[in-house]
C-alpha cells in the first residue's frame, strides 16, 4: 500500500493551465474517487500519478518519496485505461503475461501472478481464449488483470467502465469494489458516473477548472456541500436552487424570502456574518421536498409540467411562483401534468448559498 501527497501541484500546457495548485492527500489502502465535469483535469490529475504527464510545479510524493522525475515503470503504479487495449491475437493469458515478459520476469513467476490474477477475478477457464470470443465486461477484467500481474503499490482506474452497456457496469463496479477489498492496495479512480463514484468511494474529490472544489466521504459531499457547485454536481437528480434574499439571520438560523411566497422560508443553517438583505440562494433536494395539501413546512405551490416515472420512483417537474422544482414524491404518486401541488420545504433539508456560491453551514442536518 502507498500513499500519494499532491504538494502544490501545477500543470500547464503552453499557457493554458489545466490543474492549479491542488493539495491532496490519499492514504494508503484508500479507495479515491476523481469527479467533475469534462474538461476539469481529473484524467490529467491521473496521468500525473503515473508520469504519463509532466509536472509544472509542485511536488507529487508516493510512500514519501518525490517522483516528480521518477519513471513510470519505476513507480509502483499501473493503470487501467477507457480502452482494454488487448493484442487481438494474444491469449488472455499471453495478454496478462505480456508486460511481465518485456520486463524479463522468472517464466514460473510471471505463471504465478497471472494464474493468482485470474483467480482473482474468477477467469481461470478463459485463459485460453483470444479477446475477440469474450464480452465486454470479460475483456475489461483482462485488463483490469494485466494490471493486478505488476503486484502495484498503487491502480489508477481512467473511467474503466464508459464501454460497458448499464448491467455490465453493475456488475463490474461490484467487481472492482471486491478486488479493492481483496487487494487492500491504493486506487484512483476517475469517473463522470455519480452512481460510481457515491457506491465505490471512500473518499470522493470533486474537480473544477483544474481546481479542487471539495474532499470527503461520499454522505459528506452530498448532505453538507461546501458551495453551491459541489451541491449542484453531487446527487442525480441534482439539487433544486431558488433565488432569494435573507429576510432574518440569527443564531437559531436564517429564513430566505422567496418570489412569490408571503412568508419566508426557514432554513436551520448559521448566517456566516450574510445579513438580512443578502442575495442568496436556497437549495434542496428533490427527495426532501413534502408533498401534499397539509404540509406543515413552508414552501411554495404549483402546477406539474412533467411526470417522470422511473418505477422505485417518480420525478415531477413542478413550475411554482418561486422557480422550477422537481420533486421525487415515490413510486405510488397519482399525480399527473396539470395537477395544482403544494409543496413542503422542511428547514433542516434546506441549503443557502452566499452571492459568491458558499454554502452557509447547515445545523442539525439530517445525515440519513
Amino acid at each position: 500500500m502507498a500513499g500519494i501527497v499532491f504538494d502544490r501541484v501545477s500543470k500547464r500546457f503552453g499557457t493554458a493551465e489545466v490543474i492549479r495548485n491542488v493539495d491532496l492527500d490519499i492514504a494508503p489502502g484508500s479507495f479515491t474517487v476523481f469527479v467533475g465535469p469534462s474538461g476539469c483535469g481529473k484524467s490529467t490529475l491521473l496521468r500525473l500519478i503515473a508520469g504519463l504527464e509532466d509536472i509544472t510545479a509542485g511536488t507529487l510524493l508516493i510512500e514519501g518519496c518525490p517522483v516528480n522525475d521518477v519513471a513510470p515503470a519505476k513507480r509502483g503504479v499501473a493503470m487501467v485505461f477507457q480502452s482494454y487495449a488487448l493484442y487481438p491475437h494474444m491469449s488472455v493469458y499471453q495478454n496478462m503475461a505480456f508486460g511481465l515478459s518485456l520486463a524479463k520476469t522468472d517464466r514460473r513467476e510471471t505463471d504465478r501472478r497471472v494464474r493468482e490474477a485470474a483467480r482473482i477475478l474468477q477467469m481461470d477457464h478463459l485463459l485460453e481464449r483470444k479477446p475477440k470470443d469474450l464480452s465486454g465486461g470479460q475483456r475489461q477484467r483482462v485488463a483490469i488483470g494485466r494490471a493486478i500481474t505488476r503486484e502495484p503499490k498503487v491502480f489508477l482506474f481512467d473511467e474503466p467502465l464508459s464501454n460497458l452497456d448499464a448491467a455490465l457496469r453493475v456488475q463490474m463496479r461490484l467487481e472492482i469494489a471486491k478486488l479493492h477489498r481483496a487487494l487492500g492496495a491504493t486506487m484512483v479512480y476517475v469517473t463522470h458516473d455519480q452512481v460510481e463514484a457515491m457506491t465505490l468511494a471512500e473518499q470522493i474529490v470533486v474537480l473544477n477548472a483544474g481546481a479542487v472544489e471539495q474532499v470527503g466521504a461520499p454522505l459528506e459531499l452530498y448532505h453538507r456541500p461546501q458551495n453551491r457547485f459541489v451541491a449542484g454536481f453531487i446527487g442525480s437528480p441534482q439539487m433544486n436552487f431558488l433565488p432569494g434574499t435573507l429576510a432574518a439571520a440569527g443564531a437559531d438560523g436564517v429564513a430566505v424570502a422567496l418570489a412569490g411566497l408571503a412568508s419566508p422560508v426557514p432554513a436551520a443553517v448559521a448566517p456566516d456574518g450574510q445579513a438580512a438583505g443578502a442575495a442568496v440562494s436556497l437549495g434542496i433536494r428533490p427527495e426532501h421536498i413534502v408533498v401534499g395539501d397539509g404540509v406543515a413546512a413552508a414552501g411554495p405551490h404549483g402546477r406539474i409540467a412533467l411526470v417522470e416515472r422511473l418505477g422505485s420512483d417518480t420525478l415531477l417537474h413542478v413550475a411554482t411562483q418561486a422557480g422550477h422544482l422537481v420533486v421525487a414524491a415515490g413510486a405510488a404518486t397519482k399525480a399527473r401534468v396539470g395537477d395544482t401541488i403544494r409543496l413542503g420545504l422542511p428547514a433542516d433539508a434546506c441549503h443557502v448559498f452566499a452571492a459568491d456560491g458558499r454554502a452557509l453551514a447547515r445545523r442539525g442536518a439530517t445525515e440519513a
